[in-house]
């Protein structure tokens, strides 16, 4: 069991942040906020304003030398080489609809290697945290991604997929989709938890940005997985797409969508 008193204190602040911003976004849950569109027609709410606020106050509290890169307040340079990725509500869609697959997600790039991720669903009273060798945890309990390595027996489940529908990659997803054994679409932040707990075998997204998945690609690396973009790339700042897998599947997947220009 991993305990909490066990962790670093850098993954203690991440899950501390988490935990709070858990609760203003539980508090305005129900409705009472208001919405902006922003210049890139996503909307933005008075939660993931205050949730990144305290996110930004608890973590640069106590770290004042880091860098910050938060998807409502931007970057800001640390003097260090150490760079917070928080997205303070992944999926704030889900959230204006009021159903509940948004989470809040925190991870920690060092000389750009992802060193640890906390991922908080909120509404699923889910928090997983995981550190670079250390082991991905729900919890307390240690996480492991399945053995199942044929593609016609894997459960797969996608998300976002509009830049792969206009591509040449969109034939080879309905390729796998024909074969598979099940095909959801859990989406957000879910569909990873489900990933490194072993109760799902793949996800395949092609329309990411780096904050929604930085603190995921540790968790499921960390619960003996494969996390990287379409092309085989692994996660960075520039990050659009995802094959995420146990190591089997992982490479097979990647193999069928070779090529592809999406």
């Amino acid at each position: 069991m991993n305990e909490k008193s066990d962790l670093s204190a850098k993954l203690r602040s991440a899950i501390k942040a988490a935990e709070r911003a858990a609760e203003i976004s539980r508090h305005y849950y129900d409705g009472n906020f208001s919405v902006v569109i922003k210049e890139d027609l996503t909307p933005v709410t008075q939660a993931d304003i205050e949730c990144e606020e305290v996110i930004r106050e608890i973590i640069l509290e106590q770290y004042p030398d880091d860098g910050f890169y938060g998807e409502e307040t931007g970057k800001t340079e640390g003097v260090g080489a150490d760079l917070w990725l928080v997205d303070p509500i992944d999926g704030t869609k889900a959230f204006v609809r009021q159903y509940p697959f948004f989470s809040t997600q925190i991870a920690l790039m060092r000389n750009y290697q992802l060193m640890l991720g906390v991922s908080c669903g909120t509404m699923f009273n889910e928090i997983i945290w995981a550190e670079l060798g250390k082991g991905a945890f729900l919890n307390g309990q240690r996480l492991a991604v399945s053995q199942i390595d044929d593609l016609s027996k894997a459960t797969y489940s996608t998300g976002n997929l509009k830049s792969l529908s206009v591509s040449d990659g969109w034939a080879r997803l309905g390729e796998i989709v024909s074969m598979s054994d099940r095909i959801r679409g859990y989406g957000d932040f879910y569909q990873y938890h489900l990933l490194a707990a072993g109760k799902i075998d793949a996800v395949i997204e092609s329309d990411v940005n780096i904050l929604d998945v930085a603190a995921l690609s540790v968790i499921v690396t960390e619960a003996g997985g494969v996390f990287t973009d379409l092309h085989g790339k692994l996660p960075s700042l520039q990050t659009s797409s995802v094959i995420a897998a146990n190591p089997s599947l992982h490479a097979k997947l990647l193999e069928h969508f070779k090529g592809i220009t999406v």
